[in-house]
């Protein structure tokens, strides 16, 4: 099939992607809309967070689309499917849902894991209200994303049901080098309970490719979904994803990023805090290499009384990597008792590595708790030196003062999501491929986890009944 790269990109090929799928006339209306206004928009909408941003290292005459892409699956991608075939899992490689398992016992309860196409289909309403919801005036690349999505996931979480086990997607671009724009949607309905683990990769290619993702997560009344996202893609490549949690009353959101690949990355979270007792958390990790640059905004918006927001952002920067980390509570006027906290704070591991953080408030009205903090620093000195009297080579030294800046993260995870951060920490520092498979190593890393902060939920059981 014919490819564009993006700079050519126009409303022909909206109509292209509309023809092949089928798509419903107010579908390829919402397309065209969305493309006019991404034509309009500069990358970076806030003048204030203009000078920091390097949207530009995205090459729009090398990173190029197609309706269809390469389906052989990469080697790693093969291992990785086999170690989670009892699963329900998603396996995406370039514009292809490649494989969807869904047990049918799970299905039969009503769980639905499909793609985007098929859910455009079979639940018009649903996927229709979420589009809608996403305005393209935003962000140029929530325009971008709207107009020329030509590949996607639908999960819904029927009222009630509690997942055990995690929903695995993996996404790969494919060897042919063609991008990947993704429009994934997540509602889990009242009452419901899911973790949902994506893991991105990216293969090693001479020229650009990119993954540009907008996911939309709707939490029902008192449903919880935990939503981990693994990015170890190669450092060609290019990872933009728009990240949207609209939580109910007594809903609890809670995101987990582990930013590792990519030559960059820029992710933007927003939560909005629709009902009361609403909560969102989001915990982010980035280790960054060489000239890697990571775009991070998180946005907390309290819109109901009595609501909860959580944001930690923490960033280890070797090299020439740098970080740029934005974000703002918002609390509008009836949102009464509400509680948030924004920190971003990076440790520089070598003299050309750079960080910037830029938080802040916006509160109109009273009787709230909100705070924020930043911080940047470098290696400390005294720290390093007493553990070199410990016998302790630099490059030890280093790791085990990364270990204690992100040790307070570690808390705020489950022991899986820590020993897979920590594998992927481990596999970058040794200069290893980034991916997850179930070694000696993970497993040896999995047992420390699993039994890591035992004795400290045992003090705290004793506390409470004294």
């Amino acid at each position: 099939m014919a490819s564009l790269v993006l700079s050519s990109l126009g409303s022909s090929y909206i109509d292209e992607i509309s023809s092949s799928n089928n798509e419903p006339s107010w579908l390829k209306d919402y397309r065209k809309n969305s493309f006019s206004i991404y034509r309009e928009m500069p990358p970076e909408v806030s003048p204030l967070y203009n000078k920091y941003t390097d949207a530009n290292k995205m090459d729009p005459d090398q990173v190029s689309f197609s309706l269809g892409s390469d389906n052989t699956v990469p080697d790693f991608v093969k291992e990785r499917m086999r170690e989670i075939a009892d699963n329900i899992s998603i396996v995406q490689l370039g514009t292809n849902i490649h494989q969807i398992n869904l047990p049918s016992e799970l299905k039969s309860k009503g769980l639905v894991v499909c793609t985007i196409q098929d859910a455009i289909k079979n639940h018009a309403s649903t996927i229709k209200k979420s589009l809608e919801l996403a305005d393209p005036k935003k962000d140029k690349y929530i325009a971008l994303n709207n107009a020329f999505f030509n590949s996607g996931f639908f999960i819904y979480i029927p009222r009630s049901l509690v997942l055990e086990k995690p929903i695995h997607l993996i996404s790969s671009l494919s060897l042919d080098g063609t991008s990947t724009i993704s429009r994934n949607i997540v509602v889990a309905d009242d009452n419901s309970k899911a973790t949902i683990v994506q893991e991105l990769y990216a293969p090693n290619n001479t020229k650009q490719q990119a993954y540009l993702e907008l996911l939309d997560v709707n939490v029902g009344q008192n449903a919880e979904v935990d939503m981990v996202t693994l990015q170890a893609m190669d450092q060609n490549a290019i990872n933009f994803s728009t990240r949207t949690g609209r939580i109910s009353r007594d809903g609890r959101m809670n995101w987990y990023l582990g930013l590792f690949g990519a030559l960059l990355s820029r992710y933007k979270v927003e939560n909005y805090l629709n009902g009361t007792g609403a909560n969102a958390n989001d915990t982010e990790v980035v280790f960054g290499n060489k000239n890697q640059s990571f775009d991070l905004t998180s946005n907390l918006i309290h819109q109901a009384q009595s609501t909860t927001g959580r944001v930690l952002e923490k960033s280890v920067l070797k090299d020439t990597s740098k970080s740029l980390f934005k974000g703002m509570i918002r609390i509008e006027e009836n949102a009464h008792h509400a509680e948030a906290y924004l920190a971003g704070h990076s440790i520089l591991l070598d003299k050309g590595a750079k960080s910037d953080s830029i938080p802040g408030l916006e509160i109109f009205t009273n009787d709230v708790k909100a705070t924020h903090s930043a911080s940047v620093a470098q290696l400390d000195e005294e720290q390093m030196f007493y553990l070199a009297s410990r016998c302790l080579d630099k490059a030890d030294a280093q790791r085990i003062i990364v270990e204690g800046f992100l040790e307070p993260l570690s808390r705020k995870m489950s022991y899986q999501i820590r020993a897979w951060v920590s594998y992927l920490i481990d596999c970058k520092w040794m200069g290893r491929d980034l991916t997850i498979k179930t070694d000696e190593q993970l497993k040896a890393i999995l047992e420390v986890e699993e039994v890591r902060y035992r004795e400290t939920d045992i003090f705290e059981s004793h506390y409470k009944y004294r």
